[in-house]
């Protein structure tokens, strides 16, 4: 039972698992999960956890290899309690806003396919903006920001410094032409001020409300944006 004296941050998570038109698997990035639940467990936020199709949503199976290993990730694979509330996430659908203080959307890529256009997903994003109640989004996640409109019925982008992953990183690692757009672009062609960091480290923008991280380097620093701005 959530404990309504505490704030809670709705971690919505892609489930989507097929990369573009390749036999290749995508999903959510365990380290963009792993890293920002921990400081909010930390920060004792209530957390809670919805996909659009509910469930165990799909894990990118290279966000698993050895090379992409830290401290948060191995204590996620030892936590119990977090791989089981992991695996039961609620349905988007059946969320209701009035429960919320906050939204954080890890990524991995599959929030360019499911994500991007989910109407449960744009109307948190619309009714948190609304109600000055802010958003943060890592990496490929940014992408959730896209067709959200802010109450003028433009893009909540538009005149935001926001980030998100780099059109060379996105290169980098050989999906540019698999991926449905580039993010980077995408984020400029809304409007957005688009910043940047160097490749594969940590890098966040805050504006107003939105929080974006640019990789996976940055988001435990997203979360803890996130976190001060709840605390405020």
């Amino acid at each position: 039972m959530t404990d309504l004296a505490k704030k809670t941050i709705l971690m919505v998570i892609s489930s989507h698992e097929k990369l573009g038109d390749t036999l290749g698997k995508t999903g959510l990035w365990v380290e963009e999960f792993a890293a920002p639940y921990y400081v909010f467990k930390k920060a004792g936020f209530n957390i809670l956890l919805a996909s659009p199709l509910g469930g165990q949503p799909p894990i990118d199976p290279k966000s698993k290899l050895a090379d992409f290993q830290t401290e948060q990730t191995k204590k996620f694979y030892k936590d119990g309690k977090a791989k089981a509330k992991l695996a039961n996430t609620a349905k988007l659908s059946d969320i209701d806003f009035d429960q919320l203080d906050a939204l954080f959307y890890p990524g991995g890529h599959g929030p360019l396919w499911d994500l991007v256009d989910n109407p449960y997903s744009i109307t948190l994003i619309e009714n948190s903006i609304k109600h000055k109640q802010p958003v943060a989004a890592v990496c490929h996640a940014s992408a959730v920001l896209l067709n959200a409109k802010n109450q003028e019925g433009e893009s909540v982008v538009k005149g935001k410094m926001v980030t998100g992953f780099s059109n060379t990183e996105e290169e980098a690692v050989a999906l540019s032409l698999v991926v449905p757009f580039l993010l980077e672009d995408a984020l400029k062609a809304k409007g957005g001020i688009y910043q940047k960091g160097g490749d594969w480290a940590s890098f966040v923008i805050e504006d107003d409300l939105i929080i974006t991280g640019q990789n996976p380097a940055s988001s435990a620093a997203v979360a803890e944006k996130l976190v001060s701005k709840l605390n405020a």
